[in-house]
């Protein structure tokens, strides 16, 4: 997975669990793309603090999914549930019964629901 989706994920599930400064800090990083530079700048420190910031940060919430696994299971989830709907696809275009071909057409829906969801 590519490393800026990663840390991303990693922002998205375990964030709220970040100070208010450490929040705003690493979500300009991470959301708005900002460079150490431009974060020093709109939070009044220093470059080195910035990067200090988003050092602490990464670590943190890296240490969160390692004890929680939340990420991972949520790439799980989303795997299984895209598994579910391969199959159900590739079965609604073997069948020949209406009434099979519906229910399975129901289990794509819920899939895709699942899928869009997360």
């Amino acid at each position: 997975m590519e490393e800026r989706i990663w840390k991303s994920l990693l922002y998205d599930f375990y964030g709220e669990l970040l100070t208010p400064h450490q929040k705003s800090v690493y979500g300009d990083y991470i959301q708005n793309d900002l460079s150490l530079s431009e974060l020093a700048e709109l939070s009044g420190i220093s470059r080195q603090a910035s990067y200090d910031m988003v050092k602490r940060c990464e670590k943190l919430l890296a240490g969160y999914e390692q004890r929680l696994h939340l990420v991972e299971h949520f790439r799980e989830v989303k795997k299984l549930a895209a598994g579910i709907r391969d199959k159900a696809q590739e079965l609604s275009r073997e069948t020949g019964s209406d009434s099979m071909a519906d229910q399975i057409q129901e289990i794509v829906r819920l899939s895709d629901a699942i899928l869009e969801e997360y």
